[in-house]
């Protein structure tokens, strides 16, 4: 019956996508027509066998008009892990249009993290009156979850787990687990807790399963578990998991009581996030931007940035205006200026790309932050040799002035160097004075390859030349 089950899901993921994996259009299409004219029992033919994962891909490829009114037409048939999917701003005009007790409904059929994830979206208000009609045991885990704070463990924990007391066995742990009705759907641990909720240890499921029933848990027990407490940052936790190779990790409060866990089903989810959050800082996009976002939210969230880069590239060009006459009186230095600049700021961005992750990994510390930047400065100078080979040839046979290829070779070496420099000690500087080195980086980086590139090459011109 699983398996027939499993058949019946990947067909219909198979006609949801196309052969690269992408929605295809004329499902889309299907589904919007069958909300337009409200025919809810076309809808649940479409959408039933879906997984709640493509669910999500598909709200989002509809108008949002519709989205609303699917959730609606669903009704009782609607899962709502599906809106756990979707980008921010799309799961929160969704929840705009239905009527609290439609969430409530919803919410209520949710593993606990996935509630919290959609409570989190709503107004204070709105988050109370959703919460006044869930059962008070929900009701109390929910609201503790939502006190803790925004992208941590107590954010991302489910409160479903199962914990026994040391003094039971093997198979009386066995038997709880048979009998009792209300486990969590997937678990990979049992948790062992005193009287008062204290955590003592976990037994893996596999080692629990291949002990003998007589056995008591308490010789079982792994005293060494990896816990994390709840208000430990998201981030911190997945390089946990990463770091351990877990699979699922306890979660206790400040005086070491048990009251959630983290599986690596969510860890992955805040791994994807983070990396995306990067990507977005280190094109000076801002880390909440979505692809759903409206046109005037994105703008506004990228006009800072962009500012602050026009800023600095008149400082950049400043140091043209300071040459202008020698730029006058020798065209070639105006033409092979940018060259000088660009190349720079490419290797600079080499650099800081890989500082900025390694310092989002807790891999670059003071402890090794002397020998990276030796590094850096030796592999510049390595390719800064390089390409004043490359580039001075170029320059002379272009202008037909060997000596301009000198000129261009000291400036390249020169300005490698700085981008490398720059690339490395700009992220920690920032992240000294606890600025994101994400966000910040690439406009003080680029500055600092222009303006070196831009006054080492017409410096050296100037002198090597005499055009003063």
């Amino acid at each position: 019956m699983l398996e027939e089950k499993e058949l019946t899901a990947a067909a219909s993921a198979s006609a949801l996508r196309d052969e690269e994996g992408a929605v295809r259009a004329d499902f889309v299409e299907r589904v919007a027509q069958a909300i337009t004219t409200e025919d809810s029992a076309a809808l649940r033919e479409l959408l039933g066998d879906l997984h709640q994962a493509d669910v999500g891909d598909l709200i989002e490829a509809l108008e949002p008009e519709l989205r609303p009114k699917l959730v609606k037409l669903m009704g009782r048939d609607f899962d709502f892990t599906a809106l756990t999917e979707v980008e921010d701003t799309v799961r929160e005009q969704i929840l705009a249009e239905l009527p609290p007790a439609a969430v409530a409904a919803g919410v209520r059929e949710l593993d606990s993290d996935d509630a919290v994830a959609i409570l989190a979206d709503l107004p204070k208000d709105e988050q109370t009156e959703i919460l006044e009609r869930l059962p008070p045991p929900e009701r109390v885990a929910l609201a503790r979850s939502l006190l803790y704070p925004e992208n941590s463990a107590g954010r991302r924990m489910q409160t479903e787990f199962i914990a026994v007391p040391a003094a039971w066995t093997v198979g009386r742990t066995i038997d709880h687990l048979r009998e009792t009705p209300d486990l969590p759907d997937r678990f990979w641990e049992v948790y062992v807790a005193g009287s008062a909720g204290l955590l003592q240890g976990t037994v893996a499921l596999d080692r629990l399963l291949r002990t003998k029933r007589p056995v008591p848990i308490a010789d079982v027990i792994d005293e060494e578990m990896h816990s994390v407490r709840v208000t430990d940052d998201q981030g911190d936790v997945a390089r946990l998991f990463e770091h351990y190779d877990l699979v699922a990790t306890p979660v206790v409060d400040e005086r070491d009581r048990l009251v959630g866990v983290i599986t690596f089903d969510d860890i992955v989810d805040v791994i994807e996030q983070e990396a995306e959050d990067e990507i977005r800082a280190l094109g000076g996009v801002g880390r909440e931007e979505e692809l759903s976002d409206p046109v005037w939210f994105i703008a506004r969230g990228r006009f800072n940035w962009l500012l602050v880069n026009l800023a600095t590239a008149f400082l950049a060009s400043s140091v043209l205006g300071l040459f202008q006459g020698e730029l006058q009186k020798m065209v070639a230095l105006a033409v092979l200026a940018p060259i000088v600049a660009s190349q720079g700021g490419n290797a600079a961005t080499q650099t800081m790309t890989v500082v900025v992750r390694a310092l989002a990994r807790h891999e670059l510390s003071s402890a090794n932050a002397a020998r990276i930047i030796l590094r850096e400065a030796l592999v510049a100078v390595v390719n800064g040799l390089a390409f004043a080979v490359i580039t001075g040839v170029a320059a002379a046979a272009w202008f037909k002035v060997a000596d301009l290829g000198v000129v261009i070779g000291l400036a390249m070496i020169c300005n490698l160097v700085a981008g490398a420099l720059g690339g490395i000690l700009v992220p920690l500087a920032l992240h000294r004075f606890h600025a994101d080195p994400a966000i910040s980086s690439g406009v003080f980086v680029t500055t600092v390859t222009d303006v070196v590139g831009f006054f080492s090459f017409l410096g050296i011109a100037t002198l090597w030349f005499g055009l003063k």
